[in-house]
């Protein structure tokens, strides 16, 4: 598990500062924060900031919670969301949103490239981000806009897998692993994004979200719709693939049957005319007959291709 970390971002004198020590809200008008980054901290650190802010930070198993009841909270001034961020891995990391008096609290256990592209966003352009809701719908749509790049990048898995389906001999077990394991990351993508659909909605739906900032949460539904859609889509392609697969299979299968077949049947008549000249009767017509051993080896022979052309007549070769 990697080092805890805290980075508190405040302006100061229309500058955006980072600070690295919970010290410096002592030091700092509260008014001046925005954002307090809080990355797998120890719990006397969520204690001191709970006090300081007036706050509630809640503990994993209650971010980790599904019920939207637990999932989104809000009071006469405090905003709570919890989301599920992906890792590279497909492990969901929950991250807890605190809103208060315009502050954004954010809680964590796992190092997220949302997080970190987010704040090169801030010191690019620190007049976009004057309050934590800013921070907040920012941190959204950077998350979507990561979720669409697994999304196409699983997508354009599925079309190389697809490709490969081409010859029933050139496909094996390998191939149906690779869907099963391509169906759960797509699972995995879909259930992520209808986490944050759900979250998002209640958060539009909140009297504390300014109204300037609606439409941007508007646009991330929207982008959210658009996602799920992609992974349906992605699923029916992997539905269709192991189709496509199983059928291949089966038409390989029915090719050795075909061949098992057409020998057996081949060799069905010489075996009947090498069984009845086996027989070992003292008296049997042809036991002492000059070309009888010629004579049974042709009409084994004669009967094999007429059963062979015959085939080839009705086209079962």
């Amino acid at each position: 598990m990697h080092n805890s970390e805290v980075r508190l971002f405040y302006f100061e004198k229309n500058r955006l500062k980072i600070a690295k020590d919970i010290n410096i809200l002592k030091e700092v008008p509260l008014t001046s924060f925005v954002w307090i980054d809080l990355n797998n901290v120890e719990p006397e650190t969520e204690s001191e900031l709970e006090q300081f802010l007036k706050i509630y930070i809640q503990e994993e198993e209650e971010i980790e919670e599904i019920e939207i009841s637990s999932r989104f909270i809000e009071t006469e001034d405090t905003l709570v969301a919890n989301a599920n961020f992906l890792l590279d891995t497909y492990d969901k990391e929950p991250v807890s949103f605190i809103l208060k008096n315009g502050i954004l609290v954010s809680v964590r256990d796992a190092k997220l490239k949302t997080f970190d592209d987010t704040v090169k966003k801030m010191f690019a352009n620190p007049r976009n981000y004057p309050t934590g809701y800013h921070i907040f719908i920012a941190l959204l749509e950077t998350r979507v806009e990561y979720d669409a790049d697994m999304i196409e990048d699983a997508t354009n898995e599925i079309t190389k897998l697809s490709k490969t389906l081409t010859l029933a001999e050139d496909i094996d077990e390998d191939v149906l692993l690779d869907i099963k394991n391509l169906q759960e990351r797509i699972m995995h993508l879909r259930e992520n994004t209808i986490d944050k659909h759900r979250v998002v909605s209640s958060v539009l739906r909140s009297e504390l979200i300014p109204n300037d900032l609606r439409p941007r949460l508007s646009l991330v539904i929207k982008d959210i719709n658009s996602l799920v859609e992609h992974t349906k889509f992605g699923f029916e392609r992997l539905d269709y693939l192991q189709d496509t697969f199983l059928g291949l299979v089966n038409i390989e299968q029915n090719k050795i049957i075909k061949i098992f077949t057409i020998v057996s049947v081949l060799l069905m008549p010489p075996t009947l005319i090498a069984s009845i000249y086996g027989m070992n009767f003292k008296f049997m017509p042809e036991l002492n007959w000059k070309y009888g051993y010629p004579t049974a080896v042709g009409c084994m022979f004669l009967v094999s291709v007429l059963i062979l052309l015959y085939f080839k007549k009705k086209k079962w070769l």
